[in-house]
């Protein structure tokens, strides 16, 4: 009998490729809180198993990137892009810094010869041919006293990919990891997070996100949620309502 196999993208939700590059949108950090983003750029010329030229994994919680997601499919975040290129801005639409601490390294035994963290970077930028870049850079990085890792490479990162999209591919991206979620909350809620607090509403909102992990916040507990699909989807949007509060529109 033949014997089954796992396929090498079984974690895979979403792909967008470009020219030489593409980039993944995985499922398999949803139990950390984490949406999983890997960039790679490849050499068809090489070897089966030696075409990977660069190789970069971007992690970005949930909530933060659900922010994202739905500003694209609303059509804010295409509003933007359009009015920066305009006004010939070039700053990021979208920006994560993210990475793997000296000391993290070392403890997996990857610890870079230099002795530096490794900094993770990933922008969503405006294009000159097409209507967005999504790029992604690593290198040295330093860990602030925050522990932020601050990238250290300047212009120059060790490895650099840019995936060109345009708008829909942007919105196809969007809609296509918004499908998964709410089984990711419900494990969340049966899970890890059974005991963690619901975002409390109305006048209580404030105060509580001031006080957020001095105790439990008003209005009970996570576990409420997983009483009925509309309990599910009200912790859903105070979720990303509580991101958006975070994160403001620059």
């Amino acid at each position: 009998m033949e014997k089954p196999t796992i396929p090498d993208n079984q974690d895979q939700i979403i792909r967008k490729d470009a020219r030489g590059c593409f980039v993944e949108v995985k499922n398999d950090c949803f139990h950390l809180d984490k949406v999983h983003l890997q960039f790679v750029t490849y050499d068809q010329k090489r070897p089966p198993g030696q075409r990977y030229t660069n190789n970069v994994h971007i992690y970005i919680s949930i909530p933060e990137f659900l922010v994202l997601a739905k500003e694209a499919e609303t059509g804010a975040l295409h509003v933007r892009m359009q009015q920066m290129k305009r006004e010939g801005k070039t700053e990021p639409l979208f920006e994560h810094l993210g990475g793997t601490s000296a000391v993290q390294l070392r403890r997996y035994g990857k610890e870079r010869k230099d002795g530096m963290s490794l900094s993770r970077i990933v922008k969503l930028v405006g294009g000159n041919k097409t209507d967005y870049l999504f790029v992604a850079d690593s290198g040295p990085g330093e860990q602030s006293g925050k522990g932020l890792i601050v990238p250290r490479f300047g212009k120059a990162p060790e490895q650099h990919m840019a995936v060109s999209l345009n708008w829909r591919a942007v919105n196809e991206a969007a809609a296509d990891y918004r499908g998964p979620l709410p089984g990711v909350a419900r494990r969340q809620i049966s899970g890890r997070l059974a005991a963690a607090p619901c975002a409390p509403t109305g006048r209580k909102a404030l105060a509580w996100r001031r006080n957020q992990g001095d105790g439990p916040a008003p209005g009970g507990t996570a576990s409420c949620c997983a009483e009925s699909p509309a309990a599910g989807r009200r912790w859903f949007w105070q979720c990303l309502w509580q991101v958006k509060w975070q994160y403001p529109r620059r």
